[in-house]
């Protein structure tokens, strides 16, 4: 049944004689036409009917004074019409099998041939434009373009073909609409874009500007947003729980807000409130809309030909009930409400009971996506919509939508609204079968990747949660799918824009976390595959570039890893392939992603960098380091200090050059244990040093002396600091943390102070943790030992509002303010001697570590790396050898280090990373002798022994007198 009101027209639109047109109240027509009507449509000069899949259209009067033509059959052959929409003129048609029919002015069919080859699943028009989604998810529109209501940008005035809107592809669309010179597009997440004609502000943006391109609504982000509803100049949306927004044109009451004035961002229609409306249409100066709780229509706007079917000709501004006879609800469910230029409709189905007889529809109007029925159905047999969905991007960002407590409507810049519970379980169903997973692989690879096109830019969010899917389908791939298959999604993730790569990694931050480790496992195992690549083969061109566009991603991803709190440590970044690939034609793409080595990895990088003849086939890395003549440092044992200090004065040295340490009456040579021994001496004498550089804090860590000012001092205390790091050396003085943290650039915190004072830190613990009765009795200020941590910090009481602010402060002061100059002169001195901007490749703990040595002493690694010569590990003088050294105290084996080596720091990596060759001395007086160590190779001249206590004598007695290099 048909119910129509509002101005004259011809009775019953010719769908059955006129008397059997009923007449109700209020001017309220009712039509039961023979053929049932399955949907209708209206616009300003035409009504079209679709009745057993068949069209007829009916011309309206074009005024008061003229006639309705007649209702016409149109003349469609064997087409099955499932949905029409009506513009100012003309039609569109849309038939059960996605194709698009036009219908001119003078009622000419002709299918649209453009989109032949496209499965259109919904229609709408404006006055002069119309628009079309596709079964994949785009959308396209053709018409007029007077206002930009095309969305194709500036400078087109219209276009007679259906072009796509490119900046929606990977939006997944749930509904379109037009109105009179407007657009609107609604994604599945309840998203709103607008665009074309705002004269009024009918596209709610807060302001009167047309836009061309179609741009979010951003005020209805988070409603719900189910149906929108576009009219002459005005616009209406439906949420989920049933309310409904009006904005636009106002000047007929067709908002409902009991004003007849424009709104510019969407107002909630309050007299509706709570009623949990269930359809809104709008009219060209009207709106309708269906309770279906109640099964009442309410009508308001433009009155003045009846359109509001309550019995009066006037504008009414707010919601008033259509007078339908009662006994409607009890035989009929109302199906569709239209709202045209100056008429209105209900299209009622029978209701036996109170299940609505309304025809099944045989055709979807939602874009394809991805679900479990889908999916089960592939992995028993091939499906061809495999293509269909696996090609387009909206299909895939509408699939897996975390629909518990309605989540997905939340999308946004921080909210993806993505089920990856359910991604995961069915993209591991689809791996089940190798011929579907082989074919989704082709279509990914051939199809939608190719069709993403990032440099664009996005419309919309809900536009990259491709890249979120991407790689957790890689993931059950096979591994011979893989590689090109990342290849290309890495290109894709580059290639976006700014602001779209800021929210991508927003999205990375927010994953749940064994979905982000499967992104770093992807990117990182890609990584090393290449790599392996390069190193056992020629080198291709392309493979070092392909490695830095792997690693930009897999650095996006452990920069989000470094800002978030999970268990994914550094550890799992590291690619320990790396070490096969240090070699010129690779080592500036390792340099510029440090991330991925570990110690020993960047040890041996910055090892290359001070290497002239290596670093000449790498002009560009002259801003890591650079060369000069080399350095021979003639010095006293008894004034090793003051010696060192007059050789800095001299200016005569050559930073980054290796040096060459000459004891004053020894011959030892240097080839590296020599000056291991004179900067592990120095350390001591600095500690020691009268001037009081550095004083001793708790857990014998040292700091700057904030009292001593001579800056001369302490640049030549990073001087040496800087030497003895640049020539592979280790510096025997324990600075904190905070002090690597600072020399690469990085914040110090509360973590840092407690490992130099733990009191004072527990003490500034347990301030932020204290109730507010208890920071007030405290009366502390913003001072610091008498010195004000800001203006007037004396004045001002720390509260428990202002208590991080003044923790914060306190550290800073420690680290930074108290010890600004002295700070400033140790780092100039240590870049002064040591390619700082190499050493960027480390974080703090590593280049502590590299400083100052390993901190953990795994004695066993030592008897583990050991090699011998004329000699086995099961012969009874090496048995006896670590049997002695094991009996040794700490002390004594740290000894044995600076006997071997001549220092007692562990290298970055602990005692494995040592070398160590025992090479047994066969000679007639071997009981008389002691071991001899060539502190610069590693090597441990061990006589043979007749017996394990004479060995354990001799041992002892050379770890203890081993001062001077040339003589035991």
């Amino acid at each position: 049944m048909l119910c129509y009101w509002g101005a004259q027209v011809r009775e019953g639109f010719g769908l059955t004689q006129p008397d059997k047109v009923k007449h109700v109240n209020d001017g309220i027509r009712c039509v039961c036409p023979t053929s049932e009507i399955h949907d209708m449509s209206a616009g300003k000069y035409l009504v079209g009917f679709i009745r057993n899949e068949k069209v007829s259209i009916l011309r309206l009067r074009v005024d008061s004074n003229g006639h309705d033509g007649k209702l016409k059959m149109l003349n469609l052959k064997k087409e099955k019409i499932k949905s029409i929409v009506c513009g100012e003129s003309g039609a569109v048609l849309l038939t059960d099998g996605g194709n698009v029919i036009i219908v001119n002015k003078s009622t000419v069919c002709t299918p649209l041939k453009d989109l032949a080859n496209r499965h259109v699943i919904q229609i709408t028009c404006g006055d002069q434009h119309s628009m079309a989604l596709t079964q994949e998810g785009q959308m396209f529109v053709w018409g007029e373009n007077s206002h930009g209501q095309l969305g194709l940008g500036e400078g087109r005035s219209r276009s007679q073909t259906p072009q796509r809107v490119q900046c929606l592809d990977g939006v997944p669309l749930a509904q379109i609409s037009a109105g009179g010179d407007h657009s609107f597009v609604l994604s599945l997440s309840g998203v709103a874009f607008g665009w074309g004609k705002n004269s009024s502000g009918q596209l709610g943006l807060g302001d009167t500007t047309d836009r061309h391109v179609p741009t979010v609504l951003k005020s209805l982000n988070g409603k719900k947003t189910q149906l929108i509803s576009c009219g002459g100049e005005h616009t209406a949306t439906l949420s989920k729980g049933g309310t409904v927004f009006t904005f636009g044109s106002g000047a007929f009451g067709q908002l409902g807000h009991n004003s007849f004035k424009d709104e510019h961002l969407p107002r909630v229609v309050a007299e509706l409130w709570g009623s949990k409306v269930s359809q809104v249409t709008c009219g060209r100066h009207h709106t309708l809309v269906f309770v279906a709780s109640s099964k009442q229509i309410y009508s308001f706007g433009c009155g003045t030909q009846g359109q509001l079917g309550n019995g009066q000709m006037i504008n009414q501004s707010l919601p008033s009930p259509v007078h339908l006879p009662a006994e409607f609800n009890d035989e009929y469910a109302v199906g569709k409400l239209v709202a045209a230029e100056n008429h209105s409709f209900a299209l009622f189905f029978k209701e036996p009971g109170n299940i609505s007889a309304k025809p099944e529809a045989n055709f979807s109007r939602e874009i394809l996506t991805l679900d479990d029925r889908m999916i089960e159905q592939w992995v028993s047999e091939c499906d061809n919509k495999i293509n269909q969905v696996f090609s387009s991007a909206a299909c895939l960002n509408g699939s897996f939508l975390k629909t518990s407590c309605d989540a997905h409507y939340q999308t946004s810049a921080d909210v993806c609204g993505l089920d990856f519970d359910l991604v995961q379980k069915s993209f591991a169903k689809l791996s089940e079968n190798k011929k579907v997973m082989t074919k989704v692989v082709k279509t990914v690879r051939g199809a939608l990747l190719p069709s993403l096109n990032p440099q664009e830019g996005f419309t919309g969010v809900e536009a990259l949660r491709v890249y979120l899917l991407l790689p957790e389908l890689i993931r059950v791939c096979k591994q011979q799918h893989r590689t090109n298959t990342v290849k290309a999604l890495t290109s894709k993730i580059l290639q976006l824009k700014p602001d779209a790569l800021e929210v991508l990694v927003n999205y990375w931050s927010k994953l749940p976390e064994d979905c982000l480790k499967d992104v770093v496992k992807l990117f990182r195992n890609t990584s090393a595959e290449l790599i392996g690549n390069i190193s056992f083969n020629e080198i291709n061109r392309d493979e070092p570039k392909c490695l830095r566009k792997y690693l930009k991603v897999l650095q996006l991803v452990y920069e989000v890893c470094c800002r978030t709190n999970n268990d994914i440590t550094n550890r799992d970044f590291i690619i320990h392939e790396i070490n096969d690939l240090l070699d010129m034609k690779t080592l500036e793409v390792l340099i510029s992603f440090p991330f991925v080595t570990d110690t020993a990895s960047k040890l041996r990088i910055f090892k290359f960098l001070q290497d002239p003849v290596f670093m000449k086939g790498l002009p560009n890395l002259h801003v890591f380091i650079s060369y000069s003549c080399g350095n021979i440092l003639q010095i006293n044992r008894q004034s090793m200090l003051e010696d060192t200090m007059q050789y800095l004065k001299r200016g005569i040295h050559s930073f980054l050059r290796p040096l060459k340490v000459n004891f004053a009456g020894e011959h030892g040579i240097d080839a590296g244990g020599v000056s291991a021994e004179f900067f592990s001496l120095l350390s001591q004498s600095l500690l020691t040093w009268e001037k009081k550089l550095l004083e001793v804090c708790e857990n014998s860590l040292v700091w700057f002396n904030s009292e001593h000012t001579i800056k001369e001092d302490f640049y030549n205390l990073g001087v040496v600091c800087g030497m003895a790091l640049f020539n592979h050396c280790y510096m025997n003085i324990e600075f904190p943390l905070a002090l690597f943290k600072k020399l690469l650039d990085q914040s110090v915190t509360l973590s840092d102070l407690e490992e130099i004072s733990p009191v004072e830190a527990r003490g500034l613990k347990d301030l932020l943790d204290e109730d507010e009765e208890v920071v007030e009795v405290l009366f502390l200020d913003f001072t610091f030992k008498g010195q004000e941590l800001i203006p007037n910090g004396a004045q001002i009481p720390v509260t428990i509002i202002n208590r991080q602010k003044y923790v914060d402060l306190y550290v800073d002061f420690i680290f930074n303010k108290s010890v600004k100059n002295q700070f400033e002169q140790f780092s100039a001195g240590f870049s002064e001697s040591c390619p700082v901007k190499a050493l960027k490749m480390f974080h703090p703990e590593e280049l502590r570590e590299v400083f100052s040595g390993s901190p953990e002493y795994e004695w066993e690694d030592l008897q583990k790396c050991a090699t011998y010569q004329r000699c086995y590990p099961s012969d009874e003088l090496i048995k006896n050898f670590w049997t002695v050294f094991f009996e040794l105290s700490e002390e004594n084996k740290k000894k044995f280090l600076i006997f071997m080596y001549g220092t007692g720091r562990v290298p970055a990596g602990g005692l494995s990373k040592v070398t160590l060759k025992i090479v047994q001395l066969n000679t007639p007086d071997s009981d008389d002798r002691f071991p001899e160590a060539q502190t610069c190779f590693g090597i441990l001249c061990l006589p043979k022994y007749s017996d394990i206590d004479t060995l354990r004598k001799k041992l002892k007695h050379a770890i203890n007198f081993c001062e001077v290099f040339g003589r035991l």
